[in-house]
């Protein structure tokens, strides 16, 4: 075994020129391979940072009804199907253990309307604000706050704010009570401002969209403008606002219809009969005057009166959602829990059906799924062109060493044994050139992670899996460049110690 090795570093020390370009080529392709790998790792870790953890946890529960599973980011703007049971789900999820966190919300289309009653597309997300920034944490406040507990209200996003200036309402909408903030104008509003010509908004109407037309208008508060965290090109179309609001504007029921209830008097009245109904209002007595304190009734103190009552000792469960969000805990296998989830849902008959975030995030998910093939199709195409570089390299030096070889075979040297020096000669390449291809890459990889790349570009954000380029290595990922090198080493060197082995001592003569 040291004679074969003995021989095979005479032999690459005797052919510098070949074995160099031999080294070259493992050491580009274990770097590029490298530089592949970190890539990758950092933008699977990129979309769990940021869309796993901050916009969809694991897992997604949808109606059994629903036909679509692209529930996150659905642009046809056809409703999605209700979940009108969440406590008893809830009920359910507590009780799994491989479930960490969970949050019931409603995403809806609504129509915006101007002054002109011209409508046009928004997306709200109804959600309890207090929870939701609990389980995502993923909300930055340009201007305004954002909302108190139980507080009721709209939280406008940048990018809707300048899309509904630019297409609808000619005009920019800010909180109430609240100065403008020039330095976060469009390019059209900043020039329309500069003109004396911008018109300056704090409300906005929206009309509910449902099958039944059971929706509604609504003029929510607007809290605060906010932009989200990371991939605000992606989610920042979709507004935040409570969830008894949404309701409310969908048609959905609401906690507070959930929480009435009729007295007795009540009750009675509408159990009555029709001919008992028209009895009721046959008294001439039925109408008496009374002294009334207007400035009881005044729309400031109902307007009071009805937050109170909304915002007040409600629980929010009781109401109409039509997805919930479920994060796992560490280490839990997301296709494992799915199937086992599932299997609680179904023995429980609560109608619903559990998804990954991928099912549920649609194309941007597939658009993800494409890059992260694309840059291993990439990796894995430098991989076999090494192989195929390396393996004509081998075969050339293989047949310019015939005299070589066939004297070796001649004073008793075996195939095996050839096929022992020529495997020797480039694994021992490998760890050298290929190794420092691995070195060098990483560095390079450390160093691409120390810059802060950051960018703005929708498309480039799936590269990056966010707003952030933060490739990096993980121990498997050295393992895996390791793996390929030896793998590229293998292949390479087959055809080649073949070609080798069919040498005789004869053509050995022959040649001379």
């Amino acid at each position: 075994m040291k004679l074969i090795f003995t021989i095979a570093l005479r032999n690459l020390f005797r052919h510098k020129g070949k074995s160099l370009v031999i080294g070259i080529i493992l050491f580009l392709g274990a770097f590029i391979m490298t530089i592949g790998n970190g890539i990758i790792t950092g933008l699977n870790s990129g979309l769990q940072e940021n869309i796993v953890n901050k916009f969809t946890g694991d897992i997604v529960l949808i109606s059994e009804k629903q036909e679509s599973n692209a529930v996150i980011i659905s642009m046809m703007g056809k409703p999605i199907e209700m979940i009108n049971n969440y406590t008893l789900i809830k009920k359910l999820l507590q009780g799994l253990p491989y479930i960490d966190k969970y949050i019931p919300l409603a995403q809806g289309t609504a129509m915006l309307l101007n002054e002109d009653g011209e409508p046009d597309f928004n997306f709200l997300l109804g959600v309890n604000f207090e929870e939701y920034q609990k389980m995502f944490g993923n909300l930055k406040v340009i201007e305004g706050r954002l909302p108190k507990v139980g507080e009721r209200g709209l939280l406008l996003t940048d990018m809707n704010r300048k899309t509904n200036y630019e297409y609808l309402l000619n005009a920019w909408v800010i909180p109430p009570n609240t100065k403008v903030v020039t330095s976060n104008f469009s390019q059209e509003a900043k020039l329309s401002f500069e003109q004396h010509k911008l018109k300056i908004i704090d409300s906005m109407i929206f009309m509910g969209m449902n099958e039944k037309n059971s929706a509604l208008d609504i003029k929510p508060s607007i809290i605060g403008v906010i932009k989200f965290k990371a991939l605000n090109s992606f989610f920042g179309y979709l507004n935040l606002i409570d969830i008894e609001s949404f309701r409310e504007c969908f048609g959905y029921v609401t906690a507070q219809d959930s929480a009435s209830s009729l007295d007795k008097d009540k009750s009675k009245l509408l159990a009555m009969e029709s001919e008992n109904l028209d009895d009721l209002f046959s008294d001439k007595q039925l109408f008496v005057q009374e002294k009334v304190n207007q400035n009881d009734y005044s729309l400031n103190n109902l307007q009071t009166k009805l937050e109170k009552k909304v915002t007040t000792n409600i629980n929010l469960d009781n109401g109409t959602y039509n997805q919930v969000y479920i994060k796992l805990k560490p280490g839990t296998k997301l296709d494992n829990a799915v199937k086992k989830l599932n299997i609680s849902l179904k023995k429980n008959n609560l109608g619903v059906k559990a998804i990954t975030w991928k099912q549920a995030l649609g194309e941007m998910a597939d658009m993800a799924t494409v890059i992260k093939v694309a840059l291993f199709v990439f990796v894995m195409f430098i991989f076999f062109v090494a192989i195929i570089i390396i393996m004509n390299t081998l075969s050339m030096a293989a047949l310019e060493r015939i005299p070589e070889i066939g004297m070796m075979r001649a004073i008793g040297a075996r195939k095996s044994f050839v096929a022992l020096m020529f495997f020797y000669e480039t694994l021992f390449m490998s760890l050298v050139f290929g190794g420092a291809g691995i070195v060098v890459g990483a560095i390079v990889i450390k160093i691409l992670s120390l810059m802060n790349i950051t960018t703005t570009n929708e498309m480039i954000q799936l590269v990056f899996g966010g707003d952030k380029f933060h490739p990096f290595l993980t121990v498997m990922d050295f393992v895996l460049c390791a793996i390929q090198l030896l793998i590229v080493t293998v292949i390479a060197t087959i055809y080649p110690i073949l070609v080798a082995s069919r040498i005789k001592p004869l053509d050995a003569i022959n040649r001379d």
